[in-house]
């Protein structure tokens, strides 16, 4: 059996080094130089998606796609988006509105979600103390219940868990 799981989230919120750190087999990614702005945070930049494979004890291959962070390149989340079976969203503590990003990317893939499900990691939690509670309380007026944890998107213990989160959600549909 064959699952696919999407990771999205802003650039540069760690979500081709979440596909490195869960990824079984070596990832293929599609990192182009950063040429705009982005370049004063990081050298590349994801033009197209990332892909990982994880292969479950009883043989099930979880296929894994990031979406390229910038907005430039949304038409590739809705390609990406196609057939998955659920979304973990990165959201970046340290920008400057964590929960209008948050908000970006559950509308733009409301339609995909809603026939599956979806949970939320934060990075750089330790940079705004507030983030997670703002989420929270977010999520609530929006009346969504989706798990949101603190992730390092470098530890594989940290994925996994966000992962496993997704699939308990899932086995709830």
């Amino acid at each position: 059996m064959e699952l696919k799981i999407v990771i999205t989230g802003t650039a540069a919120v760690g979500k081709t080094t979440a596909i490195q750190s869960i990824s079984d087999r070596p990832p293929v990614t599609t990192d182009q130089a950063a040429t705009d702005g982005l370049a004063i945070v990081k050298d590349t930049t994801t033009v197209a998606f990332d892909f990982g494979e994880i292969v479950l004890p009883d043989e099930t291959i979880v296929r894994v796609y990031g979406t390229p962070g910038q907005e430039r390149f949304r038409h590739m989340w809705e390609i990406i988006a196609e057939g998955a079976l659920g979304f973990i969203i990165l959201v970046d503590a340290s920008r400057d509105e964590p929960v209008v990003d948050l908000d970006m990317y559950l509308a733009n893939f409301q339609k995909n979600i809603a026939e599956s499900s979806a949970v939320v990691g934060v990075t750089r939690s330790e940079q705004n103390p507030n983030v997670m509670n703002e989420i929270y309380q977010y999520l609530e007026n929006q009346q969504l219940i989706y798990p949101v944890m603190a992730v390092d998107p470098r530890e594989k213990t940290d994925m996994k868990q966000l992962l496993l989160s997704l699939i308990a959600m899932l086995e709830c549909y």
